[in-house]
């Protein structure tokens, strides 16, 4: 059961970390200590529950392991559409839980575009799942912002991110062509550095269906 952690301490905290990038100033993304295990509480207990138009909603509080197939789920991306981790049978796919008033969120998605640039064309595919409760509110204009072309998907109501244990942000999973959880990285990265390239390399050239598009109603 879930309930959003609310109060003077969140509120600053979201305040704090939605300015980071300007306290920060010329500091480069290489100079932050990116993969230190740095990250934002998400504001969600276990022990708590969501009021969503008058009524609580359960939630089941889970973590995959590595190893284990990726947990199904749908959610609705800026455009209103709804898409499916299904959709992208054969992909190697990059789940990205962020928020946008998280501050190493925030850092770590320069990094997160550029590979996505590189790597898109050869089967590589980021769903970033924004947990804003104000969902393309907030979202879409922090997107156009930064110039971001990868999906954003709206976990507004944190189901998916219970479902995936996401107890602090960012939070991201790496899912083999086959669907398999290869990876499960606590706090922000640089994805554009050289090891992290290799890691997507490698998962890239295994075997797997070859990605030739989103296949809506297809299961991973």
């Amino acid at each position: 059961m879930m309930k959003q952690v609310k109060g003077p301490e969140r509120l600053m905290g979201r305040r704090l970390w939605y300015n980071i990038p300007k306290i920060l100033g010329s500091l480069t993304l290489a100079g932050i200590i990116l993969g230190a295990g740095t990250g934002c509480d998400s504001g969600y207990t276990q022990t708590s529950i969501p009021e969503v138009s008058g009524q609580k909603v359960i939630q089941r509080w889970g973590r995959p392991k590595i190893g284990d197939t990726a947990p199904s789920f749908a959610l609705t991306d800026m455009q209103g559409k709804v898409v499916s981790l299904a959709d992208f049978k054969g992909h190697v796919v990059l789940l990205n839980f962020w928020a946008t008033w998280c501050g190493p969120c925030r850092v770590e998605m320069p990094s997160m575009e550029a590979m996505y640039k590189d790597m898109n064309a050869q089967g590589f595919e980021i769903l970033a799942i924004s947990t804003d409760e104000e969902g393309s509110v907030v979202t879409k204009p922090f997107v156009e912002a930064n110039q971001l072309t990868f999906p954003i998907l709206h976990d507004t109501r944190y189901e998916v991110g219970a479902t995936y244990g996401v107890r602090t942000l960012p939070m991201s999973y790496v899912v083999d062509r086959k669907g398999i959880i290869q990876h499960r990285i606590f706090g922000a990265r640089d994805w554009h550095s050289p090891e992290a390239k290799d890691l997507l390399n490698k998962l890239l050239q295994q075997s797997g269906t070859r990605p030739k598009g989103p296949e809506p109603g297809g299961s991973i």
